[in-house]
């Protein structure tokens, strides 16, 4: 059987290789390599197996040819790269020839035997051509990488520039002209950190990136009216203080940025996540588990002390004057029962330790490893239903937002007192979220999950502050416009925070639960880089001010799509046609989501229209399955499918047409992009309500099957039921499926886009 070309070949460039995009560039030219190489252990080749093989080294050697121009020309255009660039570039041609030549029928030396032909009569010249190769290609990608890590420190530096000036400027004209510049910077920026964000391979990082992303949006219009509060009302000191923390937010978030995209610290520092206590019961149980291997790899009181840190973490919890006595008792009680269980663990393990005879754990250590590991489970399980239970009753309580609005009506009407009563209140709320991220914190049950809850806790512990001193700016000057707007835009800033608390909170109990955490990527629209059709459009990016506004539509968006996640989790068949397309809208509103936060594949208004007229298709291609599968239902049941279709149906057609027509201009840009990702929400609210609707009716119509009468009577029904069976497992309709896609953009090789 042929050896793996990388296990019989060392090909380690030496560079590590970071992102994604650098990664699956090298992949498929791996698999070319390897095609090449696995020959070597058969000597013996038919010509049709010759000829096959000489035609994938010189595709190898033409798509080396095509990646070394574009490389020679990136080193034209970058003088720092441009000698290693080059030397990596003739590395990487000189290889290609070599495994070219060697893999040429006319160079073999080999005479004939029996009809065929030998060839890689120079094996170690193989390796040694596919080891350069790889190499020299991996160095001129990581080069290459290092232009784009280029491009983002030389967007921050323009946008430093700019803040700086901003944050000095006297004058309204001046202001206006000045921001108008950082805004179009802010915009680069975000694109280009983007991209950054999605292509890194680190999910630590991504997280990272995505909190100090996820600021500098929210910053860049608070910065817009915080500067203009100040500017109208040079001599308001709590307008100056909301500015000043407004300034000095932004310039640490672009710090985090520079931090993670050069992956370097001040002063050599390195970061670690404070340690929760999900991490630790983790780091305890795997050590317990670990004993059946190893009697004497720990001292027993390692077990002990690991534990009691465990216990002293939930302090957190116990602590806190917002945890009911009943759930104090119960994690104290779950605590003392944990000790228990590893004290017995502890006796039983120095037993086996003792015992001349026992190489491995005895029935009395197994049976006390299994219930110390269940105990911590049970206390973790406790934890998080106490956290989480929190959270969700605080996003109850604060879904009328009454602080803010208490804050905002005595604010206009002058009333200092007022503010300071309504402040303190605000202030309570935000020390309750504060403490509630933190507890999150401790049962995410992830590290990048963890990233975002300190996210979270320092954004509200911002912003709560800053709210206060907004109010007490407009308290003093009540009939000021640019005050009053101000503070709304602080108030939006915590809503939307709100908002993506909800999200996050689905997030830990998906992880809990085990299901799946990370939203799938939609990939049924890769980035129109060359399509003719998209020429004659011209593609427009939305500045910062008009991401801002449509912020809050995708963050609704994105709170829908973990909506329809759900209810597809719901049901047995996942591969039925109503579930895929389901499926399907979700995903793609989730792209839609994603450009709203200046991410994802999609970067144009243009690429956004196209994304949406997909997706009143795979709408229209749901109502034809809807459509279907309510021909086999009862009357009852079938208006009420056929009903949201014909909802559906509308919406589709109403976005279609929307996308279609044509503008020109940049308000007239906007409005269609606000009012596609509208009409979009529409669509998938009533996907959420279909979903369970057909869910229910699918697995009633199963248990009226599985409860049929006598085998005769099941014959002569038969027939019936088998149409009903497919119509109900989506067996006849022809929707638009994303597997054949994913699968067609899996099968796309280096040789064949280069």
């Amino acid at each position: 059987m042929a050896s793996s070309p990388c296990s019989s070949v060392n090909f380690d460039s030496g560079l590590e290789i970071k992102t994604r995009s650098v990664e699956q560039t090298l992949i498929p030219l791996v698999s070319q390599i390897t095609t090449l190489i696995n020959h070597k252990d058969k000597p013996k080749k038919s010509e049709r197996t010759q000829q096959a093989i000489q035609r994938v080294g010189q595709a190898v050697s033409v798509a080396v040819g095509r990646f070394v121009a574009v490389g020679e020309a990136i080193a034209v255009e970058n003088e720092e790269l441009k000698e290693e660039m080059g030397m990596a570039c003739f590395e990487a041609r000189r290889a290609g020839d070599a495994i070219a030549q060697l893999t040429d029928v006319g160079t073999a030396v080999t005479p004939p035997v029996d009809g065929r032909t030998t060839v890689f009569s120079d094996r170690t010249g193989m390796v040694k051509a596919a080891r350069m190769l790889l190499s020299s290609v991996t160095k001129v990608l990581v080069l290459a990488d290092r232009i784009v890590i280029k491009q983002i420190i030389t967007s921050r530096n323009k946008v430093l520039v700019t803040l700086e000036q901003l944050e000095r400027v006297s004058t309204f004209q001046e202001f206006v002209q000045i921001f108008s510049q950082f805004g179009n910077q802010m915009v680069e920026f975000a694109h280009l950190t983007g991209d950054r964000q999605n292509d890194l391979k680190d999910e630590n990082k991504k997280a990272r990136m995505a909190a100090a992303r996820a600021v500098l949006e929210k910053c860049t219009m608070m910065l817009l009216t915080a500067s203009k509060t100040c500017l109208r009302h040079p001599d308001c000191e709590s307008a100056r203080i909301n500015k000043d923390a407004v300034f000095h937010r932004m310039r640490f978030a672009l710090e985090q940025v520079m931090e993670i995209v050069t992956d370097a610290r001040p002063c050599g520092e390195t970061k670690v996540l404070p340690l929760s206590i999900y991490t630790g019961i983790k780091d305890f149980k795997s050590n317990v588990e670990g004993l059946r291997e190893g009697l004497y790899l720990l001292p027993h009181q390692a077990l002990s002390g690991q534990l009691e840190a465990v216990v002293e973490r939930m302090e957190d919890f116990t602590d806190s004057a917002y945890t009911s006595h009943e759930h104090r008792e119960g994690i104290l009680q779950l605590c003392q029962l944990a000790r228990q269980d590893t004290d017995q663990l502890i006796t039983a393990w120095m037993e086996a330790k003792q015992s001349l005879n026992a190489k491995e754990a005895t029935e009395e250590m197994e049976l006390s490893i299994l219930k110390t590991c269940q105990s911590v489970y049970e206390l973790r399980r406790e934890l998080h239903k106490v956290a989480v239970g929190r959270a969700a009753d605080l996003l109850k309580l604060h879904a009328e937002h009454l602080p803010l609005r208490a804050l905002k009506a005595s604010g206009g009407e002058g009333n200092l007192e007022a503010v300071a009563e309504y402040a303190r209140t605000l202030g309570e709320q935000k020390e309750q979220l504060v403490e509630t991220c933190r507890l999150l914190c401790h049962v995410s049950g992830t590290e990048p999950l963890e990233i975002t809850c300190i996210h979270a806790e320092e954004t509200f512990h911002v912003i709560g502050p800053q709210i206060i001193s907004a109010a007490q700016t407009l308290a003093l000057h009540p009939s000021s416009k640019i005050a009053k707007e101000n503070l709304d835009v602080f108030c939006e800033a915590w809503e939307s925070q709100l908002c993506d608390m909800a999200v996050l909170l689905r997030e830990i109990n998906d992880v809990f639960e085990g299901r799946r955490g990370d939203k799938r990527a939609y990939v049924s629209l890769p980035r129109p880089k060359h399509s003719a059709n998209l020429k004659t459009v011209k593609a427009v990016k939305l500045d910062a001010e008009e991401q801002s506004t449509i912020a809050k539509l995708g963050l609704e968006l994105r709170l829908l799509t973990s909506d329809v996640d759900t209810e597809v989790e719901k049901w047995e068949d996942q591969e039925h046609d109503i579930v895929r397309q389901g499926q399907s809208l979700s995903s793609m509103a989730y792209s839609m989501h994603l450009f709203t936060r200046g991410e994802g594949l999609l970067k144009t208004t243009t690429e956004l229209f196209h994304q949406a007229e997909v997706l009143s298709e795979e709408g229209l291609q749901l109502c034809s399955s809807l459509h279907t599968f309510s021909t086999q239902l009862m009357d009852e049941e079938k208006v009420a499918v056929l009903s949201e279709m014909e909802k559906l149906m509308g919406l589709c057609q109403q976005l279609q047409m929307g996308v279609r027509t044509p503008v020109q201009g940049k308000t007239a840009t906007f409005q269609k992009v606000d009012s596609s990702i509208q009409n979009t929400r529409a669509i998938i609210t009533v996907v959420i309500y279909l979903l369970p609707v057909c869910n229910k009716i699918v697995r009633k119509y199963k248990s009226e099957r599985s409860n049929l009468g006598s085998p005769q009577s099941w014959r002569d029904r038969q027939s019936s039921t088998a149409v009903k069976d497919d119509v109900l497992n989506g067996k006849n309709s022809n929707g638009f499926g994303v597997k054949s896609l994913e699968q067609h953009m899996a099968n796309l090789t280096f040789l064949e886009s280069k």
